[in-house]
């Protein structure tokens, strides 16, 4: 400070011997001696050597200004403002410690990571790496964040507590997954093959698994998976469960006419009747019994509806089995559908490689509500050049579902065209062709017409945006469905010519008696308390629990609910 002052002096008395004179401002301000009066000059005088000398006493003061503060902030103005002066040294250092003090005491790894960043050159940055391998440790052995463990073993590969940090991330990956299902059960088992978790992840899967047999009603299946398996003697709430299932499946098995006709079995046809008919001739059999499959709410059903959507070779069958599909894995209790999903997913994962197959995964991913996997494995099972009008139709659904009225109409116009081309190509005349297999071909393109006439439909209704877009869609799902209708009409009237009395696209016996056996339920499910009131409880909590139709399930849950002390 003495030596800026003494500059001054002498500069104004340099000036006054030369004859140049002192401004009265500028002697004003040597004068005070102040920054406001300073920077007043600077203001008035801002050229000049007399505005140098006077930068340099600035300096001087403000850092004596910043001292007296002693906080980061002020610290940091210093630098900002003169970061060439010979103060700014010293600022900076001062900085440093208050910046280094404030991480130690806060000694968490984002303080001390924050420090580095800042000084990573700094006096102090050995202190601060020690400090925060400390605090990292500190974290990582209470965190169950597994990406931050996973990230720190990538970070530190070589450091010497790597076992301790792969034993915590194991051991939250297990928590983790007990707590979120089968899918990240199996995701354990391949992440670590040697965990000290494995076995007791095996013998979670195994429950679930044993769990889908019992609500599937295959309890002779149950008991001997749990026999034959090494980790079977582990479930030891097995027994239990077994002897709870087999009074249940007793009380249903009653004959009682009021009893059978709340069960949906009553209206079936068995599993196993319906498995030869997806192998039928005629392709309305194979859709009308993979609609039918999908009323067994059963782990047994799965594979067989799976078959269908990858390998039919007609369209609505493809889409009955897909909708099927959804249905079964909705109403089965959601740790068994979890389970029956990600066993498949694994399977899959091994081999996938086609459209077929990404196509399964992406139902699968679909019915587990995984929409944002699913919709990846949908694009990989779409091929532009052969479009798959099973995708579009499920395009259409979900997109709905997220009120994406414009994206649906756009799938919608996309299955529309399918259909269209279909009707074109399918050859109709007594002389060539399969009238029977033209015929379901175009009740496939006439029932995805009328669909995506519907959507678009819909998505104008919803007033999106780009209305002469939804115009133009309008009129090609219009085109699509007369062409078909009217292809369909001619191949159904060769058909009855050959073959009198054949079933026509119109023909939805099957649905029909789907729809007649939910009413019927529901009011054998009614009559139940008073007539039947022993069995009632276990009926109710059957339908519940196992019923394929959401209008059943929660009629069932309304009477179970009236009838509670």
């Amino acid at each position: 400070m003495l030596t800026g002052m003494r500059e001054l002096k002498v500069l104004s008395l340099v000036l006054l011997l030369t004859g140049c004179g002192v401004p009265r401002a500028y002697q004003r301000a040597a004068d005070a001696d102040t920054l406001e009066a300073y920077r007043a000059f600077l203001r008035e005088y801002p050229e000049g050597d007399e505005a140098e000398a006077v930068r340099v006493r600035v300096a001087e003061l403000e850092f004596e200004e910043a001292s007296q503060l002693h906080t980061v902030l002020a610290y940091k103005r210093f630098v900002e403002a003169h970061p060439d002066t010979t103060q700014a040294r010293r600022a900076r250092t001062l900085l440093e410690g208050l910046r280094f003090n404030a991480a130690k005491e806060a000694g968490t790894a984002v303080a001390l990571r924050q420090f580095l960043a800042d000084h990573p050159d700094g006096a102090q940055r050995d202190e601060a790496r020690r400090l925060l391998q400390a605090a990292e440790l500190k974290e990582l052995a209470t965190t169950d964040d597994t990406a931050r463990l996973r990230e720190y073993l990538q970070e530190a590969p070589e450091d010497p507590r790597r076992v301790e940090v792969e034993g915590r991330l194991d051991d939250e990956s297990f928590a983790r997954a007990e707590k979120e299902g089968a899918s990240r059960l199996f995701g354990y088992l391949r992440d670590f093959p040697a965990g000290r978790h494995r076995e007791e992840v095996k013998r979670r899967l195994l429950a679930l698994e044993v769990e889908g047999l019992v609500v599937s009603g295959l309890l002779e299946e149950a008991e001997a998976r749990v026999a034959a398996h090494p980790l079977g003697a582990q479930l030891k709430d097995f027994p239990a469960r077994l002897a709870r299932a087999r009074t249940e499946r007793e009380a249903l098995r009653d004959q009682a006419p009021l009893v059978r006709s709340a069960q949906v079995g009553h209206y079936l046809r068995d599993i196993e009747d319906l498995g030869h008919s997806l192998a039928a001739p005629d392709p309305m059999d194979r859709w009308q019994a993979a609609e039918e499959l999908g009323q067994h709410v059963s782990v047994r059903v799965l594979d067989p509806l799976l078959n269908v959507l990858r390998s039919g070779r007609n369209a609505l069958e493809r889409q009955r089995a897909l909708e099927s599909l959804l249905g079964v894995l909705h109403a089965l209790p959601r740790p068994v559908a979890d389970y029956e999903v990600a066993v498949r997913l694994e399977a899959l994962r091994e081999r996938a490689g086609s459209p077929e197959l990404y196509l399964l995964m992406a139902v699968l991913l679909d019915a587990s509500g995984r929409l944002g996997e699913a919709a990846t494995e949908y694009q990989r099972a779409f091929v532009p050049e052969e479009p798959d009008p099973v995708v579009l139709w499920r395009w259409v659904a979900i997109r709905e579902e997220r009120r994406q009225a414009f994206s649906a109409a756009v799938a919608a116009r996309q299955l529309a065209l399918w259909a269209l081309g279909t009707a074109r190509e399918e050859t109709v005349s007594a002389e060539g062709g399969i009238p029977l297999a033209a015929a379901r071909r175009l009740c496939a393109a006439v029932r995805s017409a009328r669909f995506a006439s519907e959507a678009v439909a819909r998505a104008r209704e919803a007033n999106t945006e780009f209305p002469e877009d939804l115009n133009g869609f309008a009129v090609t799902a219009s085109d699509a469905l007369k062409l078909s209708e009217a292809r369909l009409a001619d191949a159904e009237l060769l058909l009855r010519e050959k073959t009198p009395g054949a079933r026509t696209c119109g023909d939805d016996a099957v649905r029909e008696r789907l729809t007649s056996a939910v009413s019927e339920r529901r009011e054998a499910l009614r009559a139940l308390g008073s007539k039947l009131p022993r069995l009632a409880p276990v009926v109710l909590e059957a339908a519940r629990e196992r019923d394929p139709s959401e209008e059943i399930r929660a009629e069932a849950r309304r009477l179970l609910a009236r009838d509670e002390p």
